[in-house]
């Protein structure tokens, strides 16, 4: 069935009649994004966020608490790029990993185990 017939069966003639489409996002004003700003240089954590990693949702959540104001997660990261802001992703690396040890196994048996690759071909 299509959606116009179903419109008016539910409806009537008014749920044919044009309505007019909704308007744009509202904006934050330039001293809401001053504020933004200075709550994001606050920190994730300290807004309860587990990590210190920004990203569009927890924006997106942070802009909604301050301002009441909802966002799609690109038009928050339209505001981010305003402020000269990016989102962040976290770095791939494990707790517990040994700088020192790490460089000694790419200076002494990484080149081991290259050489020993081109040799077997």
């Amino acid at each position: 069935m299509s959606t116009t017939l179903k419109k008016y069966r539910q409806q009537g003639t008014q749920g044919l009649q044009r309505r007019k489409p909704p308007g744009s996002y509202a904006k934050p004003t330039a001293e809401q994004l001053q504020e933004l700003v200075e709550e994001l240089r606050k920190g994730a954590l300290h807004h309860g966020f587990t990590g210190e990693i920004w990203t569009l949702q927890r924006v997106g959540k942070l802009i909604e608490q301050l301002f009441g104001i909802s966002h799609k997660q690109t038009q928050v990261g339209r505001i981010l790029h305003k402020l000269s802001w990016s989102p962040q992703k976290p770095i791939r690396k494990a707790r517990q990993q040994n700088a020192q040890q790490v460089k000694t196994w790419q200076e002494e048996r990484l080149p081991e185990l290259k050489k020993r690759n081109r040799n077997s071909r």
